[in-house]
């Protein structure tokens, strides 16, 4: 019953978070969203939850292919650096489902944090990029 209503609660502030975010923000949780489903794999895997590996694994892929679908390529070479990264990512956690492989997971999980570091490190200037629009 706890869980049911901790999980109904968290669902709420998630949808909460995701209304009242400016897109800076929305690409954070997005990243944040990532790297939270690839903890949840790396747990299964350490537990032998082939399914829950999958689930969590599949999730992370979805959310990565929104932030590629989402890049402007009119920025420049950013983008298009950043459209090969996440498809390497991709590409990675999928070697990660397929292999039960940590170090694939690791890895990625490694090269989102520092995009999710980078993004925080140039919030002040996309707030007035996006304002300026």
């Amino acid at each position: 019953m706890y869980s049911s209503g901790a999980n109904h609660y968290q669902a709420v502030s998630n949808q909460t978070s995701i209304v009242d975010a400016d897109p800076h923000q929305l690409i954070q949780l997005l990243l944040e969203g990532a790297m939270s489903r690839m903890a949840q794999a790396r747990g299964c895997i350490e537990r032998g939850d082939i399914e829950g590996r999958n689930n969590s694994i599949n999730k992370a892929i979805a959310i990565i292919g929104g932030l590629n679908s989402s890049l402007n390529m009119d920025a420049g070479e950013i983008s298009f650096n950043l459209k090969r990264l996440y498809e390497y990512m991709q590409q990675r956690l999928f070697e990660a489902n397929v292999r039960n492989d940590i170090n694939a997971l690791d890895e990625v999980v490694r090269l989102l944090g520092e995009i999710k570091v980078a993004w925080e490190g140039i919030k002040e200037e996309a707030k007035a990029y996006i304002q300026n629009r």
